[in-house]
């Protein structure tokens, strides 16, 4: 494929940040899994955004990488917050973003994403799923698109859905991708969707940007 073509087709997804567990080994199946998916991904031409930690954010850094694709991390230096991972040192990406907090750094990864995937992780990447979810619904028609990784995710959308109160066209804002082809699709299909988006009233994104800085 033609460099230039390769990036310049993705006119409204071209930054993807990948959510998931700190906690990981590279031997571990979901480390190997974002690794994979970033390496794919960057080849395709996306940049890959990360929150600069250890197991999935280095994963998808290194799997970048080996991709020949470009990579931003989004961190923060931890004050008085032990149980988070904080910056890795074996994490080192093209552009770093330094927030002041925790709340910050997860906004300004979701600021910096155009699409989000959310992998295997713990607390914090529910609150991130949690997070990506409401804006989607929020900015419903302007929003951005994110993918849930693996078969886990199946039960627990189950289970959201036969106990919460959730509208039907929320379910529509996400897919759940079981390998790396279907992720692939997944973002192809998204930029379709947005691609027949009217986009005067938006500027492309620019509202829904908006609820991250103001």
């Amino acid at each position: 494929m033609d460099e230039n073509k390769k990036y310049t087709s993705h006119k409204f997804i071209k930054n993807i940040a990948f959510f998931g567990d700190a906690d990981i080994s590279p031997a571990d199946e979901t480390y190997i899994a974002a690794f994979d998916v970033a390496e794919a991904l960057a080849k395709e031409g996306y940049v890959i955004v990360d929150g600069g930690g250890p197991g999935v954010m280095e994963a998808a850094t290194s799997g970048a990488r080996k991709g020949g694709g470009k990579t931003i991390s989004v961190t923060f230096d931890p004050v008085k917050a032990p149980g988070f991972e904080g910056k890795y040192i074996g994490n080192v990406t093209d552009k770093e973003v330094v927030t002041t907090n925790y709340i910050d750094r997860m906004f300004k990864l979701m600021e910096n994403g155009d699409s989000f995937i959310m992998f295997k992780g713990g607390s914090g990447t529910l609150s991130e799923f949690g997070t990506a979810w409401v804006l989607a619904k929020l900015y419903y028609g302007h929003h951005k698109p994110f993918i849930l990784f693996g078969e886990h995710w199946i039960p627990i959308i189950d289970a959201i859905r036969d106990n919460m109160n959730i509208d039907a066209k929320e379910y529509s804002v996400f897919e759940i991708c079981r390998n790396t082809e279907e992720v692939i699709r997944a973002i192809q299909k998204f930029e379709m969707k947005i691609a027949t988006r009217d986009h005067s009233k938006d500027g492309s994104g620019d509202e829904y940007d908006k609820a991250f800085t103001e």
